[in-house]
């Protein structure tokens, strides 16, 4: 099985500030410069494992015949948001059948930035989704003043996760929240599951829900940064869904939710539209970006990876446009896991190259923060009671007790422990395809690169920074972040 590797790297946390997406300058010298090298390859025991420093070295003109990695610190582009995952009903009831000491075990490797991989980012649900045991919602049928709104069902175990999960973070997490379906009998047919639509004549009662939900988890001491409309809403599921037309998503905002949130008190909450793939990422964000009324109180766009895709072609032009046509909005990665789970295959190696494969390209794309599914699971890829079972970065054997961390933990981790919020990303480019790699600069002056590769052979190559390089190699199947 996976080995149960938790390295203890010191790196400072930094302050969590604004996001840009605007292009500057930062004068840097990497004259001098020593280079710490963390890495994690297959068949190795590199786990982000520190390994020898390397020196920056004068370095003319580079030949062509040259592998390089050229990284730009002067250019800085959009701000760093956060890297984390979703603390779901699954995750939450997994973790409690756990052992304490392994419980506090996975809240370190997970939020601490020193002896974990530094979260600082997640994602919860609105009421019930396919990761939990059952559907549930907060209200009894026909309350459309939501006189019995109550999340006494969370109290259980979502929320007791959360606020540990907020405490081994030191005490702050960026959260939002999503709905996967508003109650079933608000909607034209009568369930939560299968898709349907919201009836017209309970809009105002279901962006009342959202508040009653926000302010609810704030005054139990959870705050709430930000929220999606709708978790995928153009996927009719069997498990809880709501469909929304790309028309429907921006009338809904502008006339309901938009005005609800900002009249309760709410207007500074990040409100998040579209929430599902990156095949339809430019027709929704045009569809409600281009309505100055809807626009208006909308941060940005987020997005999920399960579109159609062969190999690496995660459709990050999409992502692109959406960030060239919109620059002062956000692109947000909401949600993405392999799916049809199966426990003897956690050790499968390309589990964490989709991983490192869409960070590199969504960073690259403008994307600000990006966010894992389910921090956990149990050993059959649930809870879920529509039998949608999945992979997690990190599985638990609740038999035995015992936590399996497969590769995606590691790969994530080599973005989320030296990538920090209020980083800017800086240009990191390869001249050779089979070398990918994405690169920021830290709030506190230190740069991160990325590089991955997932060719069958080592790859000698030169770091090159403002006339500078340092030689080293990228093994097989690896990953690697290189600290300046």
């Amino acid at each position: 099985m996976t080995r149960n590797i938790l390295p203890l790297l010191l790196l400072s946390t930094l302050g969590l500030s604004s996001v840009a997406q605007t292009s500057s300058r930062a004068p840097y010298s990497a004259a001098g410069k020593k280079v710490r090298v963390y890495a994690t390859a297959a068949n190795t025991a590199l786990r982000l494992t520190p390994g020898p420093e390397l020196a920056m070295q004068a370095a003319g003109q580079p030949l062509e015949t040259q592998v390089c990695v050229f990284v730009d610190p002067t250019h800085t582009f959009q701000t760093m948001l956060g890297i984390g995952g979703a603390l779901t009903d699954a995750a939450a009831e997994t973790f409690a059948k756990l052992p304490k000491p392994q419980q506090q075990e996975l809240l370190q490797a997970y939020y601490s930035p020193t002896g974990g991989i530094g979260y600082t980012l997640a994602r919860t649900s609105i009421h019930s989704s396919d990761f939990s045991s059952g559907s549930y919602t907060y209200v009894d049928d026909k309350d459309t003043e939501l006189n019995t709104f109550s999340v006494k069902h969370d109290e259980q175990f979502r929320i007791p996760f959360i606020k540990q999960a907020m405490a081994a973070a030191g005490g702050k997490l960026t959260l939002y929240v999503s709905p996967w379906s508003p109650p079933g009998w608000m909607k034209d047919s009568g369930t939560m599951l299968k898709g349907g639509k919201l009836l017209p004549q309970y809009r105002q009662a279901w962006a009342n829900y959202y508040v009653k939900f926000i302010k609810t988890y704030e005054q139990l001491g959870m705050p709430i940064w930000g929220l999606s409309v709708q978790n995928e809403p153009m996927a009719t599921q069997k498990w809880e869904s709501c469909i929304f037309t790309g028309e429907e998503e921006r009338d809904f905002i502008k006339s309901y939710l938009g005005p609800t949130l900002e009249k309760s008190g709410l207007g500074t909450k990040k409100l998040i539209a579209w929430d599902h793939n990156r095949d339809l990422l430019y027709q929704r964000a045009s569809a409600v970006l281009d309505d100055p009324a809807a626009a208006k109180y909308v941060w940005g766009i987020g997005y999920h990876w399960y579109e159609t895709w062969t190999g690496s072609a995660m459709q990050f032009e999409n992502v692109r446009r959406v960030h060239e046509t919109y620059p002062a909005k956000n692109l947000l990665f909401t949600e993405g896991c392999l799916e049809k789970f199966e426990l003897n295959k956690v050790d499968r190696w390309d589990l964490g190259e989709k991983y490192g494969t869409s960070m590199i390209g969504d960073f690259k794309a403008g994307t600000v923060g990006w966010t894992d599914w389910n921090v956990l699971l149990d050993e059959t890829g649930g809870p879920n009671h529509v039998g949608n079972f999945c992979y997690a970065p990190v599985i638990a054997d609740t038999k035995a007790g015992k936590l399996l961390y497969t590769n995606a933990y590691y790969y994530i981790g080599h973005f989320s422990k030296f990538i920090r919020p209020g980083a800017k990303r800086i240009i990191s480019s390869s001249n050779r395809d089979a070398l990918q790699t994405t690169a920021f600069r830290n709030a506190d002056g230190t740069v991160a690169v990325v590089v991955m590769n997932q060719t069958d052979q080592p790859l000698d190559f030169q770091l090159w920074v403002a006339g500078q390089a340092a030689k080293t190699t990228a093994a097989p199947h690896s990953i690697q972040t290189m600290l300046l």
